[in-house]
């Protein structure tokens, strides 16, 4: 699981998983990300994502495997 943080600076990836302020976690697929950037990723973390954060987050999410592992259940 790979965590998103809203911290003061805006809305990051986190990780450490230690950042403070209100988190969420999207799983380490694509599918999953493409879901989350859909909407529910902006209200777990009740903010709006800004065009540059979606940048970066859309960014991270194309370095992502399209399906799940071998072996891994969804």
């Amino acid at each position: 699981m790979i965590r998103i943080v809203r911290t003061a600076q805006g809305v990051q990836i986190d990780p450490t998983g230690k950042l403070a302020g209100r988190g969420a976690y999207l799983h380490d697929r694509r599918d999953c990300w493409e879901r989350g950037l859909r909407g529910a990723l902006a209200h777990a973390l009740k903010t709006t994502i800004s065009p540059d954060e979606r940048a970066t987050l859309e960014d991270f999410m194309n370095s992502l495997p399209q399906e799940a592992s071998e072996g891994e259940t969804l």
